[in-house]
């Protein structure tokens, strides 16, 4: 449960696999809608964020997430140990559309009005499924769509939007990117994934049967034990795949960020060459027998740019 009008408690936040106790709160926010600047600059006009703070962070894909960093966003809270709901996201969304539309098509990516959700956060923390604020905010895109929608997600569950994203694909270009880093279900050293392996690549085929572009982002790419058996049923059950380094991935150009993490040890534990760069190129050599011209590298994958 959370509390409102900006009042704390503590609460079990897990769905089913990782779990921790966060302090959730109500909060409102003037424009959702925040125009892209830095690494998707080249991606979408926007990004757009349902809550502020994850309670995924302190699972794995919390341990070499860049948000980590953002000072001014944690404000001296821990990463994972926070989530604000933003209970008015999508009346602001509606309240700003036509002034942040106009801008978009006139000096945003590709001349679009295109919006990554989410960048920040999770839109599909366990708590999305009592304050439906993510559901909230893809209903108020069928009234107004945006040119294009790409949804990002470490969490299975976001299959159980599919017939909504579904009618909001008849209306713009959606693209569902579901994060899968590596085909272990366990990374010794690190917390257990936030959703399971296995529960994601199930997800994706709902969404790719549901007629949905659907995206792997192997993001950040962790050691993986059988790569030809894990790009051979990412191409089962997904469209295409991006696959992203920490290095030139995490927001610094040399995976500074990263490197402050427990991240980069847990990986050399079980592959000393996984930190390099050049892993991720093999990798991507990999992927492209299973999915040829459906790879893409690290933003440029995330922008739909493949390699041909």
């Amino acid at each position: 449960m959370y509390v409102p009008s900006g009042r704390a408690a503590r609460s079990f936040a897990g769905d089913g696999d990782a779990s921790d106790a966060d302090v959730i709160s109500e909060t409102t926010i003037k424009n959702v809608l925040t125009r892209t600047t830095g690494f998707l600059r080249t991606v979408t006009s926007h990004s757009l964020q349902p809550y502020c703070g994850c309670t995924y962070g302190n699972s794995l894909c919390g341990a070499g997430c860049y948000v980590r960093h953002n000072g001014r966003l944690l404000k001296g809270r821990a990463w994972g140990s926070f989530l604000e709901v933003r209970t008015n996201a999508a009346q602001s969304y509606l309240d700003n559309y036509d002034a942040e539309a106009a801008w978009a098509r006139r000096a945003g990516a590709q001349g679009l009005f295109s919006i990554f959700c989410s960048s920040s956060t999770d839109p599909f923390v366990p708590q999305e499924f009592r304050s439906g604020i993510t559901r909230a905010i893809l209903a108020a895109m069928l009234e107004r769509p945006p040119d294009r929608l790409i949804l990002q997600t470490h969490s299975h569950r976001v299959a159980e939007y599919a017939a909504l994203l579904r009618d909001l694909a008849d209306r713009c270009d959606v693209r569902v990117h579901v994060s899968i880093e590596t085909d272990r279900e366990e990374i010794p050293g690190l917390p257990p994934h936030a959703s399971s392996v296995a529960k994601r690549l199930a997800a994706c085929a709902r969404l790719k049967e549901a007629g949905l572009w659907t995206v792997v982002t192997v993001s950040p790419l962790l050691p993986i034990a059988d790569p030809d058996g894990f790009f051979a049923r990412i191409a089962e059950v997904a469209d295409a795949v991006v696959v992203d380094h920490y290095i030139g991935g995490d927001g610094s150009q040399d995976g500074s960020r990263t490197l402050k993490t427990a991240l980069p040890a847990a990986m050399r534990q079980l592959d000393a060459e996984s930190t390099e760069l050049s892993y991720r190129d093999r990798m991507a050599a990999v992927a492209r027998r299973y999915l040829p011209g459906r790879v893409g590298i690290s933003i440029d994958g995330f922008a739909g740019r493949y390699l041909p």
